[in-house]
């Protein structure tokens, strides 16, 4: 093991830090690139353990904090108040970077919100390997599009950007079904569907940078997805219950809106979501009340 202090147990200097422990210190950490920096280190060391590399980290439990440690930029609004800007324009494509990056931060914080917050469920430990390694690569995602605004002039925290990300992981806070549902196969397989079309945005403007950033986040965002599908489904095995059935409940009892189409159905199989999951819940059909349980 390193000695490096971000590996130290403060409690206890000759103990490393459990990987619950890392998850909290990644999400009390605040600045978007020292985060992932962190993120990234946290999860080499995790990986070389597993690997047999390093010496063994054991899974532990945290206390993580209900909202992500965020830099005083960007300002936060409410999804309503945040500007629209045309993406055929140059400050248009700089606001969907922007927004893009914003997801990315958001999403490492999720993945390491989900091994702090839920590391007391019994699960092996290839739970815990696959939302790392999500984790991992979102810290990736998030300084692709960092150094994409660079390039073009800006930065993230230039503008504002919505708070509405996070009310998933708040309404799930308590439940690890919940959490899988709504994350990576609601909100994550929208990524899914819209990102295509920004990659055209950025080849249209002939952007080669933004291009290849955002084809390396399509192609990686299909496995976090699958990820959260195949949780979902163990723990749905493990209790014997119908997955669809309890998705739909789950979606209807926790997020709020209806689901968009078009839906990518092909990257959306791949990541092991049927169609009879997704379009029961579409816009313009209403949601199954969810049911008592």
């Amino acid at each position: 093991m390193t000695s490096d202090a971000s590996q130290t147990n403060a409690d206890s200097p000759d103990r490393p830090l459990s990987l619950a422990q890392m998850a909290q210190q990644v999400l009390t950490t605040a600045d978007g690139r020292e985060k992932t920096t962190l993120s990234r280190r946290h999860a080499a060391h995790w990986f070389a353990y597993r690997a047999g590399d390093a010496a063994k980290i054991e899974v532990g439990t945290a206390s993580p904090p209900l909202h992500p440690a965020r830099p005083d930029k960007p300002e936060l609004l409410n999804p309503r108040d945040v500007p629209r800007r045309r993406p055929g324009s140059e400050a248009g494509r700089k606001a969907l970077l922007h927004a893009v990056a914003h997801i990315e931060l958001n999403a490492v914080d999720l993945h390491w919100d989900i091994i702090a917050r839920f590391s007391h469920v019994p699960m092996p430990l290839g739970f815990f390997d696959d939302w790392v390694k999500a984790a991992d690569e979102e810290s990736k995602h998030f300084n692709l599009m960092c150094d994409c605004l660079e390039a073009l002039g800006s930065y993230y925290g230039e503008l504002p950007a919505h708070i509405g990300m996070w009310r998933a992981a708040e309404d799930t806070a308590e439940d690890l079904m919940g959490r899988l549902a709504v994350v990576p196969m609601v909100l994550e397989a929208r990524g899914l569907d819209v990102t295509p079309g920004m990659i055209e945005v950025f080849r249209k403007a002939k952007l080669t940078q933004a291009v290849d950033a955002l084809e390396v986040i399509y192609a990686e965002e299909v496995s976090h997805v699958a990820y959260g599908s195949k949780w979902f489904h163990f723990l749905c095995g493990r209790d014997n219950l119908d997955p669809k059935e309890v998705f739909h409940d789950l979606v209807g009892r926790y997020f709020h809106g209806h689901l968009k189409p078009p839906f990518n159905e092909e990257k959306r199989a791949e990541a092991g979501i049927p169609p009879d999951f997704y379009w029961p819940l579409a816009d313009g059909i209403p949601v199954k009340p969810p049911a008592l349980r």
